[in-house]
């Protein structure tokens, strides 16, 4: 007789207290379970149920296999939903959690063509620059960048953007550019508002040095466009990503304050709770996002 057969017959009498009621939550004959069951006890040569006119309960050493033997069906099962699952359509409901400015700036614009592949896909975006607790928050998954802080969810990198620290040209004539990292304490800098640690830019010096510069900021944000609205009208320095800043630069509105600094780059991934499968809804998910953003450069934005 099949093992598995044998473990599931005596599991569900287990389940049930008895013969009778196990057959029909099995749609098998009560002798038929009996056999399993009798087949299983003979295999392992132990008795496994105490068996009375009125009642079946398990042994010492029946409940302890039970708890295994239940174990493994628990997982068998889990097989039968993970294969039926990764073969069905991406589907459902989508709740992700993204980073605003990459958000606003950088998904918005291609959400239409993943919802388009996949028209039995529906989207709850959340725009936060806070961790946000995805399990208890009730997330499939989200974009976040820069270092990880959580090692317990699983991540996939999507892509990579250059940080820069950037002004007007019209900024530039009027006050200098900076020539080293320490001149920054005389310029008028723009900063992030929601930054934990403060106003402190994180640098790479020409030497390799790793420098934190603390300053105040003539202007703080909690959005990176405005940083970036701020520095193109002249207002002061902003440090921000590559993938905010390009177009702009591109179009001559900015330039780097300091160009002979070593490249900054911040990773970008998409994280997502800890399992033994994906749900196909996300796995499509971040395979868009590989197959829109993946290909770039730090700086090609």
């Amino acid at each position: 007789m099949d093992r598995l057969s044998e473990m599931e017959a005596f599991a569900t009498v287990v389940d049930q207290g008895g013969f009778t009621d196990a057959a029909r939550k099995l749609g098998l004959s009560k002798s038929a379970v009996s056999k399993h069951v009798s087949s299983l006890e003979a295999r392992l040569g132990a008795r496994l149920l105490n068996r009375t006119t009125r009642r079946v309960s398990p042994t010492e050493i029946g409940l302890a296999y039970y708890d295994r033997a239940r174990q493994v069906l628990n997982d068998a099962e889990e097989a039968d939903v993970l294969v039926t699952s990764m073969q069905s359509a991406p589907s459902g409901l989508l709740r992700i959690s993204v980073a605003t400015d990459f958000g606003v700036n950088r998904l918005s614009p291609v959400l239409g063509a993943f919802l388009s592949e996949f028209p039995d896909i529906t989207v709850n975006m959340v725009l936060s620059n806070r961790y946000v607790e995805l399990i208890s928050e009730r997330f499939d998954m989200a974009v976040r960048i820069g270092d990880l802080e959580d090692g317990t969810l699983r991540a996939r990198k999507l892509t990579s953007t250059a940080q820069s620290m950037i002004a007007s040209p019209g900024y530039f004539r009027k006050y200098g550019h900076p020539q080293k990292i320490d001149d920054l304490t005389e310029h008028k800098l723009l900063h992030y508002s929601h930054q934990s640690g403060g106003n402190v830019w994180k640098v790479t010096a020409p030497s390799g040095e790793k420098r934190q510069i603390r300053t105040a900021g003539w202007l703080s944000v909690n959005d990176g466009q405005s940083l970036l609205n701020a520095a193109i009208s002249g207002l002061g320095i902003a440090y921000l990503p590559a993938f905010l800043y390009a177009d702009a630069m591109a179009r001559g509105l900015v330039e780097d304050a300091i160009r002979d600094l070593p490249a900054e780059t911040l990773d970008i991934y998409a994280v997502y709770p800890p399992g033994r499968f994906t749900q196909p809804k996300v796995r499509a998910f971040m395979d868009f996002l590989v197959h829109e953003f993946g290909q770039k450069g730090p700086t090609d934005w």
